[in-house]
């Protein structure tokens, strides 16, 4: 599957200059532009407008290794429904940013 992450990307599964480490492979969306971003500093660094939240239902979530695209509740159990990579679990500091109750 073809897959577009933007940011400060350092690498194809959307790893950034903000966030490096080995599991740091999910994209964001944000609901403005509906772009997939590294993170909330790459878009706010990068777009006009600040990271806007999505739904939890509306496929927030790329996963950077398999380009899968999930809902909330599926990027929550921690890895890929479709490629079972790992995903960040520190990633949970940052979901009031990133998703919409």
């Amino acid at each position: 599957m073809a897959k577009k992450i933007w940011g400060k990307v350092i690498d194809e599964e959307g790893r950034c200059t903000h966030y490096h480490q080995e599991n740091d492979i999910v994209a964001l969306k944000c609901s403005d532009c509906e772009k997939y971003f590294s993170c909330y500093h790459c878009h706010d660094e990068l777009e006009n407008h600040l990271f806007r939240a999505t739904d939890k239902e509306d496929f927030p979530v790329l996963c950077g290794h398999c380009g899968t695209k999930l809902n909330f509740n599926d990027y929550s159990r921690g890895e890929c429904i479709k490629c079972s990579t790992a995903f960040n679990p520190n990633c949970h500091r940052h979901w009031q940013v990133y998703f919409n109750e």
